[in-house]
């Protein structure tokens, strides 16, 4: 079933497997996933608070674990893709786990039994409400706990699995790959729109019932689409796991920590273990650097540790030079990956307690319709979907013409700016619910339409610092640590999820015995005050970001080992056809 590079061009050439055919499945299986796991996400606050009459903290409690478990555990997909199940059956088993995970979630709503009985309006005002019992909990998370582990499958492998299908040593092949982005990021959008919108209409004025059982129906679609592409799927075989070699260069540069390097003035040729690559392999040759120089003496080669064939003896004595850098990609890109995190816990916001406002506020879209709660963060996704193109197509080229960068500018000012944003967007938050509070406490009702400010802030940061990060990760991560490379940005909004439920945890047993910042009566509580306490966060990780990307070198500039001792200082800006690939990728 597996095969090669070589033997997957000559499969190519002969049958033509892959391609466009088999994009149409893997777009399928991913679209109709993404539509039944977002479908539950987007309008779930409402549904812990008004179903199952959890207080806000509880319920985002909740949703940070699961929002948390969703984008962290595809780190983990990741590794056990690459060293051992790979792509396809990564996704095959993260699908099923998908779907049952969605049927439980959708029996809480359908069955009497799984969720607590009707709260009416006098109820609730009395705080008489029945509260969830362990079960309904239980049942409840069990569901969320098997949709965090389908996704983990899933969200990793989708878009290697689909650049799988094209040959990138052709002209065709490498077109085909930049289209695919641009079908995906398509479909993506189209998926967003249809759940910020219908779904949660469904879900909010109709039926819970049927609102969590059109995204159980869709995943199963996406299983069907799935396996429907089998006999025409190009299958990659894994490359092994990159956590043993981290290992095994850490082991081998401190069993030689008092070996001295060689000279920077001597001839380096030989010195190092450098071995051919294998004729499947579908990584290219990495140079050694100069950084992290310690980290080199993991593979210098010292007496007796090769074989009369060239090979290594004892691969946790002897590590290769494309092994060494791997780590020493990883140890340059960590505190970029730290710094990143904090930024996108207002991003996580969106789905809690920007949604709990909205719901208190006047939603009128004319004299009958009223919007619901959860689309009110549609307002965030247009404004991605309109500013990308604008940013990609106008103001890089024009911002290039001044910096000659290929991106306009780097990497790292790109993330910074949306660290910006997101700092923004939390004072302008609490702006606006002081007003808000004020006015409901006046017995009057602001427009949900003034809460549009944060969420095109919030925008920008994502188009920035997301789409910025992946492409970081893409550009400076070897080239078979690309899943790797993906799953680290999703590591990053998962643990900024993790932060914001332990911050509201922090901040609600700290200010409860005064007044609740985030009590359930957002018109009692000081919900502005919390957005300034994450803006205060924001601002000094931003300061501390900018020190730390100050210091950082790209890939492209690093001095490398040669024969002549000349240093490799490539423009850190991106390749244009490489910058149009990533930015539709996120």
């Amino acid at each position: 079933m597996w095969m090669r590079a070589e033997e997957r061009r000559r499969k190519t050439q002969q049958q033509q497997p892959g391609g466009w055919k088999a994009i149409a499945y893997i777009l399928g299986n991913e679209t109709f996933e993404r539509l039944g796991a977002y479908g539950l996400f987007a309008n779930f606050v409402v549904y812990l608070t008004r179903e199952f009459h959890l207080d806000p903290v509880s319920a985002t409690t909740i949703i940070s674990i699961w929002f948390g478990l969703s984008h962290f555990g595809p780190l983990i997909g990741a590794f056990i893709s690459d060293a051992y199940a790979g792509r396809f059956y990564t996704i095959a088993f993260g699908s099923f786990f998908s779907l049952l995970g969605m049927l439980l979630v959708t029996l809480t709503a359908w069955l009497p039994e799984l969720h607590p009985p009707p709260c009416t309006p006098q109820q609730e005002a009395l705080n008489q409400c029945v509260n969830p019992t362990k079960t309904h909990i239980g049942v409840l998370i069990m569901g969320l706990l098997l949709l965090s582990i389908g996704s983990s499958g899933v969200r990793p492998c989708s878009i290697p699995f689909g650049v799988d299908q094209f040959d990138a040593g052709t002209e065709e092949g490498r077109k085909g790959i930049n289209s695919y982005f641009n079908w995906y990021y398509t479909s993506f959008s189209i998926v967003l729109l249809i759940n910020q919108t219908v779904i949660v209409y469904v879900q909010d004025s109709i039926s819970w019932k049927i609102g969590f059982g059109i995204p159980t129906v869709c995943m199963f679609f996406s299983i069907f689409m799935f396996f429907v592409g089998t006999r025409i799927y190009v299958y990659v075989k894994p490359e092994g796991s990159i956590f043993s070699d981290v290992a095994q260069v850490l082991v081998a540069a401190y069993r030689k920590r008092k070996v001295e390097l060689p000279s920077e003035k001597e001839k380096m040729h030989g010195a190092f273990y450098d071995p051919p690559l294998e004729k499947t392999s579908v990584s290219s040759k990495v140079p050694l650097t100069y950084t992290f120089r310690v980290l080199n003496k993991a593979a210098l080669i010292m007496e007796d540790e090769l074989n009369p064939d060239g090979s290594r003896r004892n691969k946790w004595r002897l590590a290769s030079i494309k092994q060494v850098e791997e780590v020493k990609c990883l140890a340059r890109t960590f505190p970029i990956w730290v710094t990143g995190i904090l930024c996108f816990i207002p991003i996580t916001q969106q789905s809690s307690f920007t949604v709990l406002q909205a719901s208190i506020m006047d939603r009128h879209l004319g004299p009958k319709f009223q919007i619901p709660a959860g689309s009110i963060q549609v307002m965030s996704f247009l404004t991605i979907c309109f500013f990308v193109p604008l940013y990609d197509r106008f103001l890089v080229p024009a911002i290039r013409k001044m910096t000659h960068i290929g991106g306009g500018i780097t990497l790292l000012q790109r993330i910074g700016i949306g660290m910006f944003f997101s700092v923004l967007s939390m004072v302008v938050s609490g702006l606006v619910e002081t007003t808000r509070r004020s006015s409901a406490n006046s017995n009057q009702n602001m427009s949900v339409f003034w809460l549009t400010p944060q969420f095109t802030l919030l925008g920008l940061c994502e188009a920035m610092s997301i789409i910025g990060l992946i492409e970081f990760f893409n550009k400076q991560f070897p080239e078979h640590m690309k899943s790797i490379a993906n799953s680290v940005a999703f590591c990053s909004l998962g643990l900024a999820s993790y932060l914001n439920s332990l911050l509201v945890t922090i901040v609600s047993y700290g200010t409860r015995h005064r007044t609740d910042w985030l009590g359930k009566d957002l018109n009692v509580g000081r919900l502005d005050f919390f957005y300034y306490l994450v803006a205060v966060i924001g601002g000094l990780n931003l300061v501390l970001f900018i020190w730390v990307a100050s210091r950082y070198e790209y890939k492209e500039r690093l001095k490398v080992y040669n024969d002549d001792d000349v240093g490799v200082d490539v423009d850190a800006g991106f390749d244009l056809e490489l910058h149009g690939r990533f930015e539709v990728s996120a």
